[in-house]
């Protein structure tokens, strides 16, 4: 029987057999073996082959169909590994909050750099209008202009109001959508706005750190209701986003601006750091490549010393 993986507890997976059917799964012993270096071999939005058990609710998942892309990071614990956030999705929706807490640009611009890499495209949300100073509305329309000057879709929205909830409906109409975000920016409060009925848990903002809690403890896929067609994947809040298996060479290529402009560089193999001839280092002088992604770029290139960004 095949299906797609709807749910991982970290050890059970529910999959959603292609005729309606719901099956505890485990994955089969050897399936784990075969090279993936992963903390998880199979991720929620994966097409899947099972093996029923005796008792018609329990199954063995047996293999896996070909990815079409998925999202990645580096694993929270100190191994090597990677953890895929989920798979086969028409887009990603990462939720931003310009305070409350704040989810810092260098977070953002690794989120899309990593989307960039498996060929996943991205909207920003940016979420709690209702509870911004002036400054803030004023900081955040800065950060709308630039990320959209790069060709991102941005949409702002409230989500314990409904403010901006009907133009979210209308983007995630008809795809798979991953929703990801730091603890504590909205996603559970979103998606219990655009799925009533949903009633997934949310939790208050840790006054003491102005952080959030994790209240999302394992992937999900919710269907959108019928009219719609389309689905979101809830994932757990992420305090840290380590990119995984990118080399050196290749980080400039998921930086839309900075590969563009690099075109221009006297060294097909410049690390846009200290080499003469540089045309992005002279487009940041300039002022055509913002400071915060040039940092964001710069950050990535060291993460070979990845442990400083598990804060």
């Amino acid at each position: 029987m095949t299906g797609i993986v709807i749910k991982n507890t970290g050890s059970w997976y529910v999959v959603r057999t292609d005729d309606g059917q719901l099956f505890d799964c485990k994955v089969k012993g050897n399936f784990r073996l075969k090279g993936i270096r992963s903390t998880n071999p199979v991720a929620v939005g994966d097409r899947v082959s099972i093996t029923p058990g005796a008792d018609g609710k329990t199954a063995l998942i047996v293999s896996l169909e070909e990815r079409r892309n998925y999202i990645i990071r580096k694993a929270s614990n100190l191994s090597k590994q990677s953890h895929i956030i989920a798979a086969n999705v028409d887009q990603a929706a990462l939720i931003v909050t310009i305070s409350h807490p704040e989810t810092s640009t260098t977070f953002i611009d690794r989120f899309l750099a990593s989307a960039e890499a498996y060929r996943v495209p991205v909207v920003l949300i940016f979420n709690k209008t209702d509870i911004y100073s002036e400054d803030e509305l004023h900081y955040m329309q800065a950060v709308i202009t630039l990320y959209e000057s790069l060709g991102y879709t941005c949409l702002c929205c409230s989500a314990s109001t409904g403010h901006g909830i009907e133009a979210i409906r209308q983007e995630f109409a008809g795809k798979m959508t991953l929703l990801s975000g730091n603890s504590g920016v909205g996603k559970s409060t979103l998606l219990n706005q655009l799925i009533p009925g949903a009633n997934v848990k949310t939790a208050e903002i840790s006054s003491a750190h102005d952080t959030g809690m994790h209240t999302t403890t394992f992937s999900e896929m919710y269907d959108l209701p019928s009219l719609s067609n389309g689905a979101i994947i809830d994932t757990p809040g992420i305090k840290g986003f380590g990119t995984f298996d990118m080399e050196r060479t290749e980080v400039s290529h998921y930086f839309r601006e900075i590969f563009q402009i690099g075109q221009e560089c006297r060294f097909a193999d410049c690390t846009h750091t200290n080499e003469p001839g540089c045309a992005v280092l002279q487009a940041v002088e300039e002022h055509r490549i913002a400071q915060s992604r040039y940092a964001s770029y710069l950050s990535m290139l060291e993460d070979k010393d990845a442990e400083k960004y598990r804060k």
